[in-house]
């Protein structure tokens, strides 16, 4: 009998725990935060897509418990399409009802950041659409000691510009926000993709996260197909070990503040660490904001011997391993 009364005790101790973790689970992500995240939730979008959303937009803490309040509250089969502003301390149950209610949040714009897309052509987008004051933002750009104590791969010291680290991607964006939520929503999606494999390739490479950054965002504007570039990565590293120039054109491109076509003899010689036709290496930072195949690339480039490449009329690129292959090359896509 007294074995039996234990055992009953540590069941019902055991439930009780139990409910209270439940509880705190399905609670709200930040009882004390006034955050409010903007969440799109696709047209056709199921129960667990939805939580997953979520979990992935820090409001709600665990994606299965979330499916079982939404299940026991009948709340699984109204949840409606649409972009929401969700509070952080919002428990489970009144995300479920404002997700069924379908009061979407209308004071927001959606932006699109393309890849190889420069500070200066974001802070423009983002001030032709209203949402910022261009100089404002600029000035955080060319300020990330701001951003050091949230983002602590900012502290790398050779990253004196956020060039390169605002994340290329479609966001939502309410129009209250001040230009430094929107760049700390930019890094946290850099943050999010640049993830404990990528840092373990970094340090396996001894490279240090602002020369691949820098390194991505020259793939990024001189490739244009995804399966060239790895193999535009490889030749500038080929390069760089034989101690000879890139020789990007985008680099040159960047400090003149222009894309042209051609380049003529003047530009090539002007004057500036970031033109990789005067200096050897990797430029002082990131020249555009590079996606995440161009990190990848970056990160893995090809194994081939080529050092020269030049671009074909359809956008693809000729590889080359000599000089005078690459002359070839040349007078052929003319």
């Amino acid at each position: 009998m007294k074995k039996f009364f234990i055992k009953a005790i540590l069941i019902v101790i055991f439930i009780a725990l139990g409910l209270v973790y439940f509880n705190i689970q399905v609670g709200p992500y930040d009882s004390k935060s006034n955050e409010k995240v903007i969440v799109s939730i696709p047209r056709g979008s199921s129960l667990n897509e939805t939580a997953g959303i979520l979990v992935d937009k820090e409001v709600v803490k665990n994606k299965w418990f979330f499916i079982i309040v939404a299940k026991i509250n009948h709340m699984d089969k109204g949840i409606k399409a649409g972009t929401y502003s969700i509070s952080k301390s919002f428990s489970n149950k009144k995300i479920l009802a404002l997700l069924n209610s379908g009061k979407v949040y209308k004071n927001i714009v959606k932006v699109t950041i393309p890849e190889g897309f420069e500070a200066n052509q974001i802070a423009n987008r983002f001030s032709n659409l209203g949402l910022v004051d261009r100089e404002k933002f600029l000035e955080l750009v060319n300020n990330p000691s701001v951003f050091k104590s949230k983002y602590p791969f900012l502290n790398d010291k050779n990253i004196v510009s956020l060039e390169g680290f605002l994340f290329p991607d479609t966001y939502f964006i309410d129009k209250n926000y001040s230009e430094k939520v929107i760049i700390d929503i930019m890094l946290k999606r850099f943050n999010e993709i640049y993830d404990e494999d990528y840092k373990k390739r970094q340090k396996e490479m001894g490279l240090n996260l602002n020369e691949v950054i820098t390194m991505a965002s020259i793939i990024e504007k001189e490739a244009k197909l995804d399966e060239e570039r790895p193999i535009i990565s490889a030749v500038f590293y080929n390069r760089m070990n034989i101690n000879m120039p890139l020789q990007s054109c985008a680099t040159v491109q960047y400090v003149l503040g222009e894309r042209k076509s051609v380049l003529s003899y003047n530009d090539i010689k002007i004057d500036s660490p970031y033109n990789t036709y005067k200096n050897n290496g990797l430029p002082p930072g990131p020249i555009a904001s590079p996606g995440e195949k161009s990190i990848k690339a970056a990160l893995y480039p090809a194994d081939v011997d080529y050092l020269y490449f030049v671009a074909k009329k359809d956008g693809s690129h000729s590889f080359s391993k000599t000089y005078s292959e690459h002359l070839k090359r040349k007078f052929e896509n003319k």
